[in-house]
């Protein structure tokens, strides 16, 4: 902390979180982590009010002594498997890196700061609505004021099924009733949430199925697992069964979005991706890989 910080700028712990909006707990566990300027006297924890305002709007670049600057994460978008945002990010050349392990894995780093976004589509089965209520159950229900929840398109899921569907499968009955073999999605990833939603939805429990042990981590690892008879069907995407020559069941549509920091948003790097969305070759991308609607890209969902 800087010598001449007056006293009447330095915020205790419960200051700090009614100044934050967030609860005292969230306030330890970002000095825990070392993410916000603070320093310690007579074993209590103290915050300098005016770091604390360069930190909230990231103007932080080195600080001494035992002050804690949160570090500006790596150029990486965690959570969800996407084939359209894998294509894009290296299409637009932004310098953004895709990093799956699921929806709910990505937010979990996300908000502990390891990386610059997160995409997720996490469907709230009590309301039918996506991602927003996951946010704010990762922030205990006070999210940041700096975050915006951005729509990166609407996709079409449903049963992939191998080439010429030799079980005859036409739903989730089917496959309870005729033991199919099922490749699932890991625990966290959002299509394993909707997997356990529709099968409810359908008086099913997951005890019902034959179930492969080996769950696939990303859309892909479960189109090639069905492509190449490691199993009968699995829960997943229009495009993948298109680029994999597999059978479709459509199912529903869900709503993908984009997690970011709002003076993330506007940096270059993941302003370069927003722009290619704008283009003509970005819309034909997407009618070519197929279960794809993009008329809502960039609608903004939630802003802190």
């Amino acid at each position: 902390m800087a010598r001449n910080t007056p006293l009447s700028e330095l915020m205790n712990t419960h200051e700090v979180a009614q100044y934050l909006r967030v609860k005292e707990r969230k306030v330890y566990d970002l000095v825990r982590k070392k993410q916000i300027p603070c320093t310690r006297a007579s074993g209590k924890w103290l915050f300098p009010k005016h770091l604390i305002d360069r930190w909230l709007t990231g103007d932080l670049e080195s600080l001494g002594g035992d002050e804690r600057v949160r570090q500006a994460p790596p150029p990486v978008i965690a959570g969800s498997h996407d084939p359209l945002l894998d294509w894009a990010l290296l299409e637009s050349n932004c310098g953004l890196a895709l990093m799956g392990g699921g929806s709910l894995s990505g937010l979990k780093k996300f908000v502990a700061g390891e990386v610059l976004a997160c995409a997720m589509h996490v469907l709230d089965g009590k309301t039918g609505q996506y991602n927003v209520q996951a946010l704010f159950d990762a922030y205990d229900n006070q999210p940041p004021g700096d975050l915006v929840l951005v729509e990166w398109a609407s996709r079409q899921q449903g049963l992939l099924l191998a080439p010429g569907n030799p079980k005859n499968i036409s739903g989730f009955s089917d496959l309870a009733e005729k033991k199919a073999s099922i490749i699932v999605r890991q625990s966290g990833a959002g299509s394993r949430v909707l997997f356990e939603h529709l099968i409810n939805e359908a008086g099913l429990d997951e005890w019902d199925f034959n179930i492969n042990d080996a769950a696939a981590k990303n859309e892909t690892e479960l189109g090639l697992a069905i492509k190449g008879r490691k199993a009968d069907a699995g829960l997943g995407l229009a495009a993948v069964a298109r680029q994999y020559g597999l059978d479709f069941k459509p199912l529903c549509h869900e709503r993908f979005d984009i997690l970011i920091r709002r003076r993330d948003y506007f940096e270059a790097p993941f302003q370069k991706l927003i722009t290619l969305t704008r283009l003509d070759g970005f819309s034909m991308h997407a009618r070519e890989m197929g279960g794809y609607d993009i008329s809502g890209r960039s609608t903004v969902h939630f802003n802190g």
